[in-house]
């Protein structure tokens, strides 16, 4: 893939324009293939199954929370000055933090297990001697992400339970509307109890019925369910953007819209092939190797996860002043709200935009090993024409990480900024209202294409099966 060429150029040539169209055909001829096929139509009106007992769980009201008071809260707060804090998670949650129901942690205590195990595997020595076993050791590791996931549910479900009461989880907009009423007839705690255990509970569902799509459905399930909760959430934050701005923005946001998520698919797939030569070997009277293949090292090597390390990272001041009376704030608390907390502000928008390359260079150096990989090139006879196995090798790859990781990492910054300038733009006094760039869209279009490949890959052995008969 061309890497270098803009996708913005309106001067395409007709066989470009051509095989675009032969791709859109090859994509919608493969979703009726799937349909027609027995197998693959389960596997999908299960996952479509799964993902309705998802939804309903994100719309259930957990006990002792007054369901019409979370209402007049988020009405409040959709006509009001105020923009959450916590209005990213409740984009992943789809809706369900804000209103405290049943599946309001989402995915989000599991996404941060998963990352927290990650890049301890790098520092702890056992965990890194269970990731070389193979299956086992993953087996293993997944049941450390699992309780982790519960621990970490149990904290995120208090602290937000604390929040609500307290009126923070609505911007101090909700003092009127009481979250957890206190004359339900059981005393106040073991309302709060009930309402942390169901919450946490709904965790453990929110991760089974996630490798219940993973084992029975199509797909990543955890990587499906989240994308159906940032989908869950785009037609109503549209809505809000037509109503706030009228219909001319609201066609002008989608056509960059559109815009965006041709330029996002674009740099996706893009992607930097090694070639590697394996040479052949006698053994007996077999010969084995003498192939040629290639190692794709994409241009965006480490997904999503820098963002969500940036945000985390921007968030905790936020979260910090969540705690001082806004009344009565200090001057390096007045510089903290007005320059970490505001999404408007460019020193904001500039520590975001460093955190994120940052950390797209520390996850992508902790997750590719050069050295691993040349070794194991090595190991098997394989070397990259024009450069000697073992140490040449992997200082070539760490060479080629390197250049493609800085055009990288400057693309997850720019897509993920991009909300905060349509934020000023708008003019709006409600970040929420632009869930178009950033991470939303990285999640989506990535969990989209690999569905589709998933689909497409378990066609092609179908078709295998019946060619070999």
């Amino acid at each position: 893939m061309d890497i270098g060429r803009s996708p913005g150029n309106h001067h395409v040539p007709p066989r470009l324009l051509a095989a675009a169209s032969r791709r859109r055909m090859k994509l919608l001829s493969a979703f009726l293939s799937a349909f027609r096929t027995p197998d693959l139509r389960k596997k999908l009106l299960f996952t479509v199954a799964i993902v309705a007992i998802y939804r309903l769980g994100a719309t259930l009201p957990s006990p002792g929370v007054s369901y019409s008071n979370v209402q007049s809260c988020i009405k409040t707060m959709e006509t009001g000055e105020g923009n959450g804090v916590f209005t990213l998670l409740n984009l992943f949650s789809g809706g369900a933090l804000l209103q405290l129901s049943v599946f309001a942690l989402g995915i989000m205590p599991y996404i941060t297990a998963s990352i927290i195990l990650q890049l301890l595997t790098v520092v702890i020595p056992r965990l890194e001697q269970l990731r070389k076993e193979g299956q086992a050791g993953q087996a293993k590791i997944t049941q450390y992400t699992r309780y982790l996931t519960l621990g970490l549910g149990v904290l995120q479900a208090s602290a937000f339970v604390a929040l609500a009461r307290s009126g923070q989880l609505f911007n101090g907009m909700c003092d009127q509307f009481p979250i957890v009423p206190e004359n339900t007839g059981l005393p106040l705690w073991i309302t709060l109890v009930t309402l942390v255990i169901t919450m946490t509970a709904g965790t453990g569902m929110v991760m089974w019925l996630g490798e219940l799509i993973t084992d029975r459905g199509v797909g990543n399930g955890m990587s499906v369910l989240i994308f159906t909760s940032i989908a869950a959430r785009l037609p109503s934050e549209g809505w809000t953007i037509r109503k706030t701005n009228g219909w001319d923005m609201f066609a002008l946001v989608l056509v960059l819209v559109l815009v965006i998520l041709t330029a996002v698919v674009f740099i996706e797939q893009a992607q930097r092939r090694i070639p590697v030569q394996y040479a052949k070997r006698m053994i007996g009277r077999r010969s084995y190797g003498g192939t040629s293949t290639y190692i794709p090292l994409k241009v965006n090597q480490a997904g999503v996860i820098p963002v969500i390390f940036a945000s985390s990272l921007l968030y905790l001041p936020q979260l910090g002043l969540q705690f001082f009376d806004p009344n009565n704030l200090n001057d390096w608390q007045m510089w903290i709200q007005n320059n970490l907390a505001n999404p408007r502000s460019p020193i904001y928008i500039s520590v975001y935009f460093l955190l994120i390359i940052f950390f797209t260079y520390f996850y992508v150096s902790i997750t590719f090993n050069p050295t691993e990989v040349a070794d194991n090139m090595k190991k098997y006879g394989g070397f990259v024409p024009g450069i000697r196995p073992g140490k040449p090798t992997a200082e070539y790859l760490d060479f080629i990480l390197s250049r493609i990781t800085l055009p990288g990492s400057l693309y997850l910054g720019l897509i993920s900024i991009l909300p905060n300038f349509f934020f000023i733009w708008l003019n709006s006094e409600q970040y929420v209202n632009f869930p178009f760039g950033g991470v939303a869209v990285l999640i989506m279009v990535g969990v989209g294409l690999e569905t589709v490949k998933q689909i497409e890959s378990q066609l092609m052995q179908r078709n295998y099966e019946g060619f070999l008969r």
